[in-house]
């Protein structure tokens, strides 16, 4: 519970806040509640935002100049990332919903309107599965590096099932920042495909006519925290 507790925290606070919960949290749990040994520690969290939240979103133009510098695998998994605004780690998970169904959470009519695509899953914090949509090209070649059988990929020492040979989690957003530091002379982090795919749905759906309130809620709903105020966090 502390873990999935803090995990939703790193969504919307910086690392040094995160560390300070943890650390009081752990403190608590040593001496309060007695529900953590006092050798044991809680693993550290890293946070989705670094201590200033702007400026992180890059533009498609960006993106494409980012993905001409990676591997092959990894700028698919770029492309799968920004298309889908994924989190690092979910890339690994990618499958289909009859293989990991999506958890039951709120999904409005609004959800990923204006995009076609295919409906894949991924498993993303907390132990929640969610829909994601995938564009039809980038499917095809996603299928085209389906894996006979899944293996265990271990990132940030948890373990996850890949279904495709792409890359993910920290190598590939290593790579992400390397190539980016290459071709654009800086470099947001990988996090930061997630904040170009905030804006540019939120820009979508308020095109089509959505309040942006309705809109903060959608794309809540898209990127897997279901809370319109860490919308917010990604417009920065």
């Amino acid at each position: 519970l502390a873990i999935s507790y803090l995990e939703s925290r790193g969504e919307s606070v910086g690392q040094k806040t995160l560390d300070m919960e943890r650390q009081a949290i752990q403190a608590m749990m040593h001496h309060v509640t007695s529900r953590l040994p006092l050798t044991a520690r809680l693993p550290v969290i890293r946070a989705d935002h670094p201590q200033v939240l702007t400026g992180r979103a890059y533009t498609a133009a960006q993106i494409t100049r980012i993905c001409a510098a990676q591997t092959i695998k990894n700028a698919l998994a770029t492309e799968l990332a920004y298309a889908a605004g994924l989190r690092a780690h979910e890339l690994y998970t990618l499958a289909r919903p009859d293989e990991q169904p999506p958890s039951a959470r709120q999904a409005d009519e609004t959800k990923w309107a204006g995009r076609d695509g295919i409906t894949y899953t991924v498993h993303g914090k907390g132990g929640l599965v969610r829909e994601v949509n995938i564009p039809n090209e980038l499917a095809l070649r996603l299928e085209a590096v389906r894996r006979d059988n899944a293996v265990i990929l271990t990132d940030r020492g948890v373990n996850h099932s890949s279904r495709y040979a792409l890359g993910g989690g920290h190598p590939w957003s290593n790579s992400f920042s390397a190539a980016a530091q290459r071709v654009l002379g800086w470099s947001a982090g990988a996090h930061g495909v997630r904040h170009s795919y905030a804006q540019e749905r939120m820009r979508e759906l308020q095109h089509q006519g959505l309040s942006r309130e309705a809109s903060l809620t959608t794309v809540s709903q898209e990127m897997g925290h279901f809370r319109p105020e860490i919308t917010e966090t990604y417009l920065r």
